[in-house]
């Protein structure tokens, strides 16, 4: 390809009815607690179908987290967690190269995290499910991300001592997320 000669980039939108933004966290050492965003969007854009050249922009709002406890979700959008009052966005960008894993679409992506303020690289895993045609037209694609990072590397520190030992909270959150995209004209 010459210099001059521009690449074509797609857009993709999140299809919301489609897709989720989740994670778990150990309780009391002993099971998981999950949860859910209920709002988030992105910015993307490929010049390939596959997404290895995908430029992400990605965020989330903090205080839509739902884990099915409202006292809970309480408790995470407070100063303790997210401080969602003075911290809107929970933010994912990447414009690195996705690195291929394997032939069936397996990806890890390097990007930049910001929660609280505080922005840290991360390394998420990607499965590519692929593109399909709707039948009314629509071409989507499926991606699932996952991934870990430490709470307290962002700031969310709060926990409590239990008396077996051991803590309330694991420092360890697991990112799980399914996303549909739809090709934008």
């Amino acid at each position: 390809m010459s210099e001059t000669q521009e690449l074509t980039k797609t857009r993709w939108a999140i299809d919301p009815t489609h897709s989720e933004v989740g994670f778990k966290v150990r309780h009391l050492m002993i099971t998981n607690v999950k949860g859910v965003f209920k709002e988030f969007d992105a910015s993307i854009y490929t010049t390939e179908e596959d997404f290895t050249t995908a430029e992400i922009d990605f965020w989330l709002n903090p205080g839509s987290v739902d884990t099915g406890d409202a006292n809970r979700d309480g408790h995470l959008v407070s100063a303790d967690f997210f401080d969602a009052e003075n911290h809107k966005q929970i933010h994912f960008t990447s414009d690195f190269a996705v690195d291929r894993i394997d032939n069936d679409g397996s990806y890890e992506i390097w990007g930049d995290l910001t929660i609280k303020g505080i922005k840290k690289q991360v390394k998420l895993s990607i499965e590519f499910g692929g593109v399909m045609k709707d039948p009314w037209g629509n071409h989507k694609a499926g991606i699932t991300v996952n991934g870990k990072i430490n709470r307290t590397d962002f700031g969310l520190n709060w926990n409590a001592a239990l008396e077996t030992g051991g803590v309330l909270v694991s420092e360890e959150i697991r990112i799980s997320c399914e996303f549909q995209l739809v090709r934008q004209s």
